[in-house]
This record gives C-alpha cells, structure tokens and sequence, in this order.
C-alpha cells in the first residue's frame, strides 16, 4: 500500500491531488492535454484532478498513466469527494478572491435576474456545464467564462 508522503500512514484523495500537482509541474503537463486524452472538457477534467470529482475506473486509470501515480491513487480517485477545495472560507488567493467578490457584489443581482427569469429556484451546479476561453481584445486579453447550469424549481409538497 503505498503511504501519504512516507509518514507509513495510507495515502489519501489529498494526497493524490498533490501527487497529480506536482507532477503536472515537473512534467510541464497542460490541463488542456490531459483533457483531450480522456475526450471530456478541461473545466471537469482539472476539477477532477484537483480532488473535486468522481472518476470513473478507466478515467482514473488513464490519469494515473498520464500523472505516474501509484496504482493505489486509483480507487482514490474512484471515491466520491468532499467537496469545496478553499482553504479559508474567505478565499486569499487573488485570482479565486474576485470572483468571491464577483458573488458579494452581483450575487443578488443575479438571484434577482434567475428568479424573475425563471421563476423560485436555484442554478445546478450538478447538470451544470463550464467553458472558459481567452477573447482577444486590443485593450488587452480578456477573461470569457460561461457557466451553464439547469434551473432546478423548488417544489410544493
């Protein structure tokens, strides 16, 4: 059984993560890549590979082969996750700290806008899709994010 960091103890999804990180840097691997190898986007792929998702056998397989990872990291990868990978609940990293700020700012501005739109409920973030792409503009490249998610209405009982 191989063991989180030499510490005897068993490894864990943590642990992997880390494991699929570090070796991404030292092999030069781009997200992008490793997506095209398991034919899903690279949004679900690197959400995946950062301890977010759950792999099925073969995807788990493949991004042992592509990382090096013990065979261990496997079933690891297999398992279903803990979800929400912030550290702090106010997030410090810069990039991850605007959009929290895009949330305080416009959050109700969008619950506004979904609800008026659609009516009482919420955006899925379980059918939900992600593409994020660079748009070219001449004051400067610029960000492009679509997230699509189903409209799922609360329900009377």
């Amino acid at each position: 059984m191989a063991t989180a960091r030499n510490t005897g103890k068993p490894m864990t999804r943590e642990d992997v993560t880390d494991l699929i990180y570090s070796a991404k840097v030292q092999k030069g691997i781009q997200w992008a890549d490793v997506a095209r190898k398991l034919k899903l986007s690279k949004e679900w792929v690197t959400a995946a590979c950062l301890g977010q998702m759950t792999l099925d056998r073969a995807q788990a397989t493949a991004i042992a082969k592509i990382f090096g990872l013990p065979a261990e990291a496997i079933a690891l990868l297999c398992t279903v996750p803990y979800k929400g990978s912030l550290r702090t609940a106010v997030p410090t990293d810069p990039l991850i700290y605007r959009w929290y700020e895009i949330v305080n700012v416009y959050g109700t501005t969008i619950k506004e806008l979904i609800h008026e739109e659609f009516g009482d409920g919420i955006m899925s973030a379980i059918d939900f899709s992600m593409d994020i792409t660079r748009e070219p503009d001449p004051k400067g490249d610029r960000v492009n994010v679509v997230l699509s998610g189903k409209f799922l209405p609360y329900k009377t009982y």
